[in-house]
């Protein structure tokens, strides 16, 4: 006999980011199947893809385009969107905690507590201060599009004012400042140097676009994109130098203050505007989530299945995860494909787990990596390897490749023929807006 409505298992993911995201739309296509209530928790209303937001600091992307309403996504496909943050679990009563939503009128969405046969923290990672004194008060990170967009427009008022001060009083620089060598300082700096260009050319007459913007990049590594091939890095670095970005390795910053940073080797750094991309970690509130197992970084530790040590029935997927890579000693990176193979995996194994039934374990499958230095350039490695070496690609069919990766992730929400169409739309919108935002 067919099971009642009353009678389906409740699956419940906890971050709406491009793995969790992913994660419910795929379970709520198995629903009828599988017999599952698929619900989705995010403290945002809308869902942009977290690699582009050094795109929407830059002003490049317009996020008005480009993010996506979660209770629309929901609607789409079948799932309940629960707007709130996650706030616990009670792993004794199988309920996730989710806090109220509030406006400057008070409570709009009452604290609530949901069910779960089943449930999967997705919730991602924020940025890593090390401890370093100034960071929290005095420079922005890219862990969402609000501050993407708020750096953007103190970029542009700084540009604003120098612009119309009278000659006398007029800087002679902008001073910004990018603390890490990782893809998102990286991206950040290439993508900033070509959107000021745009930017200055809309009457801006009194500011040189390559001179006044002064780019800085401190890595605490000896190299920047430590994680990819050294002569990738090398690559990187002197395609940064052509663009006009100063890299500064083995910089490690110990200070930030309201116009400078200092580093451990004495250096001052004068600073306008700073960025920190000098690392991630998961959320602090995970270290006592309910005595669950967690690494020094604050990750679940889970098992080869994700399934978390102490209860098989909560589980963790990527950035928060600290799940082992099969065949190397390691863990699987926190990267944006690792999120979205781990969410291809869950959906598969999810409704087995619960069925009581054999699951085999997760495998890692690295595809690659590309860096973008906005639209002049794209540099990386291509999935697997050519006669034992890794298949370096940049250029023009590198970047494609990168832009590919988007649209990949925009098929996963809407279906291939809506990523087509919503291309076409942005290329003729574009036709009508400036390419970089002006304010």
């Amino acid at each position: 006999m067919a099971k009642t409505q009353s009678e389906w298992r409740r699956a419940v993911v906890v971050g709406g980011g491009a793995g969790g995201l992913q994660l419910a739309i795929r379970l709520a296509k198995r629903r009828e199947r599988d017999r599952l209530h698929v619900t989705l928790i995010d403290k945002n209303e809308t869902h942009i893809w977290k690699p582009l937001l050094h795109e929407v600091a830059s002003g490049s992307m317009y996020p008005s385009t480009d993010e996506v309403d979660y209770l629309a996504l929901a609607r789409w496909h079948g799932f309940t969107f629960c707007h709130g943050a996650f706030e616990g679990l009670d792993r004794d009563k199988r309920e996730v905690l989710v806090g109220a939503v509030c406006d400057e009128e008070g409570i709009v969405i009452p604290p609530r507590r949901l069910p779960y046969d089943v449930v999967v923290l997705a919730v991602g990672s924020v940025t890593n201060s090390f401890g370093v004194p100034g960071v929290e008060e005095y420079t922005f990170s890219l862990d969402d599009a609000q501050e993407a967009e708020q750096f953007h427009r103190r970029l542009v008022h700084l540009y604003l004012r120098a612009n119309y001060a009278p000659p006398e009083q007029r800087p002679e620089s902008i001073n910004v400042v990018i603390v890490g060598g990782g893809a998102t300082g990286v991206e950040l700096a290439a993508e900033l140097r070509s959107a000021t260009r745009v930017l200055t050319a809309f009457g801006l007459d009194n500011i040189d676009a390559d001179s006044f913007l002064r780019l800085t990049i401190l890595n605490m590594d000896p190299r920047v994109l430590l994680q990819l091939p050294e002569r990738i890095s090398d690559a990187v670095t002197e395609e940064l130098g052509r663009l006009g970005v100063a890299v500064r390795n083995s910089e490690q910053v110990v200070k930030v203050a309201p116009d400078h940073l200092e580093t451990k080797s004495g250096g001052r750094y004068p600073a306008d505007l700073v960025v920190w991309a000098g690392g991630v970690k998961a959320a602090d509130y995970l270290k006592n989530l309910d005595d669950l197992e967690t690494n020094k970084h604050n990750q679940i530790v889970v098992t080869e299945r994700l399934q978390t040590t102490r209860d098989p029935r909560v589980l963790a997927m990527g950035d928060c995860a600290a799940a082992p890579w099969l065949g190397r000693n390691k863990l699987v990176p926190p990267r944006a494909q690792a999120a979205e193979q781990q969410a291809r995996y869950l959906a598969r194994a999810i409704p087995r787990l619960l069925a009581g039934q054999e699951v085999k374990p997760f495998r890692y499958n690295d595809l690659g990596s590309f860096v973008s230095l906005g639209e002049e350039n794209t540099i990386g490695t291509l999935m697997g390897y050519l006669r034992g070496h890794r298949l370096r690609l940049e250029g023009f069919i590198a970047h494609l490749i990168y832009r590919w990766l988007y649209k990949r992730h925009q098929a996963a929400l809407f279906g291939w023929s809506a990523a087509i169409l919503t291309t076409i739309g942005n290329w003729l919108r574009g036709t009508s807006r400036p390419r970089v935002k002006l304010h």
